[in-house]
């Protein structure tokens, strides 16, 4: 009960400082990566934030046996760039490019109930679900390592 308080406590901090931030406004995300046009340094402002706060507190809270609201520490320990994640990431680049919604922004979104949001975050389902498809069929993430 404790973790899962933890993680509901946590997200909605999150989802609260993406919608003070303006970061749940697609055209700031757009602004921003128009980086020879209209700039706005929206996103900018807040990921020097989130990554300054981290950086302070992630020494602090390392020095815990465990995490808070985990029973474990999840450390990524894989380094390397592989074609997976540069092939991923460029086609994560294109999506929020195009749109200016990422999978975080589109789900805190859907409590606008908009419309746009719930097609973005569907898609994303979609998109999600035919890789799954495509990767047990085809074995991709092994042929990409």
């Amino acid at each position: 009960m404790k973790y899962n308080l933890g993680a509901l406590i946590v997200g909605l901090l999150f989802a609260i400082g993406l919608g003070i931030s303006g970061i749940l406004q697609p055209a700031n995300i757009l602004g921003f990566l128009d980086v020879f046009g209209k700039w706005n340094p929206t996103l900018l402002f807040t990921m020097a934030g989130a990554v300054g706060i981290h950086f302070i507190t992630y020494r602090w809270i390392r020095k815990r046996k465990t995490p808070m609201f985990s029973k474990e520490w999840f450390i990524p320990t894989r380094q390397e760039i592989t074609p997976a994640l540069v092939i991923g990431s460029i086609i994560f680049g294109i999506g929020w490019g195009l749109g200016g919604y990422c999978p975080t922004v589109s789900v805190t979104s859907l409590a606008s109930f908009e419309t746009r949001p719930l097609i973005v975050f569907g898609s994303i389902i979609l998109g999600m679900l035919l890789f799954y498809l495509l990767d047990k069929k085809l074995n991709l993430k092994n042929k990409l390592e």
